[in-house]
């Protein structure tokens, strides 16, 4: 459920605790669920009106992030969104005082890679974000892990003024 009344046609993206909400979408998309519920982690949930059409997870770990679980609706793909929502996990990564942004893909490499993102050997985000859910789910499945290819995004940057 939103949390204010959308604009029908208006696309908005909203920081959200519905696990349901992103349980729902997340499985939609055939992705891992497994703790979502870790008390660090950000949700950002996108809207068009007053549907719930994309999600993106953070989870955070002092001066890295990881970007955990991108989805967007098929009917709404192409249109921006999930651009809008990898800018909107960088800002809130950033906040949260990460220097360095992370992800593992398998088939999103390149979508990734125009945002940015350089390709870095898995054991760099393992090293960067002990205990993160998404790491440690990773690190009890081995042969997982070995199938993921590993993202960074220098984000130290972000926000500075330059005159």
């Amino acid at each position: 459920m939103a949390i204010r009344k959308h604009r029908a046609g208006e696309l908005v993206i909203e920081q959200t605790r519905d696990f349901a909400l992103v349980r729902a979408m997340l499985a939609r998309g055939g992705l891992t669920t497994d703790r979502i519920e870790w008390p660090a982690a950000c949700y950002l949930v996108a809207y068009f009106g007053d549907d719930a059409i994309g999600v993106i997870g953070v989870e955070p770990k002092i001066d890295a992030a990881l970007i955990r679980s991108l989805y967007v609706d098929e009917s709404m793909r192409r249109r921006g969104i999930g651009a809008a929502l990898v800018a909107a996990a960088r800002k809130a990564a950033h906040t949260r005082g990460a220097r360095h942004l992370y992800l593992f893909s398998t088939d999103a490499g390149e979508f990734f890679a125009r945002h940015g993102f350089a390709v870095v050997p898995v054991a760099d985000v393992v090293a960067a974000l002990p205990g993160v859910p998404q790491v440690e789910f990773y690190r009890a499945r081995p042969k997982e892990l070995a199938r993921e290819v590993a993202y960074h995004l220098d984000i130290s940057a972000d926000g500075v003024i330059e005159r």
